[in-house]
């Protein structure tokens, strides 16, 4: 790393997920004597290492090793999966290169920052492992493509962190959305978070004995340690994408999911956003804007301070109809509406067996997950568009 520059590292592994296939579109773990899929952490910071603990709370699947740029959080984590096992086998690789080369592990599960998501996600596709990544699903639209290419190109299994797809109240609104219970659709509300922002930056602060600096921030433009790394980055532009795009990937991909426009993009965004410079601080702490299809569907993104039904998403159909769900609750104008179910021939969503437990069984079966990469990036592309949107202050026309 420290013969690349920053830029110099990010193409090199593109260049690499374009040319690269050494592990061949089989699972290694379904072939191994304990048919077990083996996985690996990448980025065990709270949601990585929580990912990690329920994937291996299911018996067909084996941790065998976590990286992360921070020591002590590996050495934290990996006494956690040793406790697991009851044993002292847990690797600790510092680069996620290195986790990606072994041919002894079948998946990776990426749990950084946002701005690592694509080069890691490419470099590991290209080295023939399975995905599970965290949302959103990358740090901006270009990345977006490259890694559903990269993903398509090696055959790989990906299952993005939108885990409300395998939710049982998200996907009741879906089946009642889609059987048209409401009626046709013409407007819907998507309620997100009110922007974050963290402690104050500290210049000239020493960095951590156990943080490799230079790494963390890899394909991010350069810039001093301030303090500001642990959950906080996300309210930082060119780590992550504030609140906003933290959150849409779960409740626009409920949204769009139930109107069958989860594999396309909008025509026109427009809105604004309150940008609050407060020092290193960038993302909107306040936002709306409108999304707007070729069939007159138009879909509103606010942070929940402005909607009435505050975090969530909201359908509204004909006749004054309306489904609202979100986390632990949901609503509909009539409460039978809630109660109905699909009738035959109707849509009807298959079984799902939990979230982690649908992305093992998709790499056992080489089937697509049920929040693949392609559709994860259509629903991350809604929330990239509107943040360009809010930034340029105008209209955007997106093909």
């Amino acid at each position: 790393m420290k013969q690349l520059s920053r830029r110099g590292f990010f193409k090199t592994a593109a260049v690499s997920a374009a040319v690269f296939n050494i592990v061949p579109a089989k699972v290694l773990g379904q072939d191994a004597p304990s048919k077990k899929i083996v996985m690996a952490a990448i980025g065990v910071g709270g949601q990585g290492s929580g990912n990690m603990r329920a994937f291996m709370g299911l018996p067909d699947v084996l941790g065998r090793a976590c990286c992360d740029v921070n020591t002590r959080k590996m050495e934290n984590f990996k006494k956690t999966v040793d406790e697991r096992y009851g044993n002292n086998d847990c690797l600790m690789i510092k680069d996620f290169r290195e986790v990606c080369e072994r041919k002894d592990i079948d998946a990776v599960m990426i749990g950084t920052p946002d701005h690592w998501h694509s080069v890691i996600g490419c470099y590991a596709a290209s080295r023939g492992k399975d995905i599970y990544g965290e949302k959103p699903f990358t740090h901006n639209l270009r990345e977006g493509r490259m890694l559903v290419n990269a993903i398509h190109r090696n055959g790989r299994v990906f299952q993005a962190g939108s885990w409300q797809r395998s939710t049982d109240n998200f996907r009741r609104a879906v089946e009642l959305v889609r059987n048209g219970r409401i009626g046709k659709i013409t407007r819907i509300e998507i309620g997100l978070p009110v922007g974050g922002r963290g402690p104050a930056a500290r210049p000239g602060i020493a960095v951590p004995a156990e943080l490799d600096w230079d790494m963390w921030l890899g394909p991010a433009p350069a810039r001093e340690y301030q303090g500001v790394c642990d959950f906080h980055w996300r309210w930082v532009l060119d780590w992550g994408g504030g609140q906003m795009l933290d959150w849409i990937c779960h409740h626009a991909d409920i949204v769009l999911w139930a109107v069958k426009k989860d594999h396309i993009g909008p025509d026109e965004i427009e809105g604004h956003g309150l940008f609050e410079a407060s020092g290193i601080y960038d993302s909107p702490t306040k936002y709306r804007y409108v999304c707007r299809y070729g069939d007159g569907l138009e879909i509103v993104v606010a942070d929940q301070s402005q909607l009435e039904m505050g975090m969530g998403t909201r359908w509204f159909g004909e006749d004054g109809k309306w489904v609202w769900v979100t986390r632990g609750a949901q609503k509909t104008s009539d409460p039978k509406i809630w109660d109905m179910r699909p009738e035959a021939g109707e849509f009807r969503l298959p079984n799902n067996s939990g979230h982690f437990a649908d992305f093992i069984k998709s790499v056992k079966e080489r089937t697509l997950a049920t929040a693949p990469a392609e559709t994860s990036h259509r629903i991350t592309s809604m929330g990239h568009l509107g943040q360009i949107a809010m930034i340029t202050g105008r209209k955007i026309r997106w093909d």
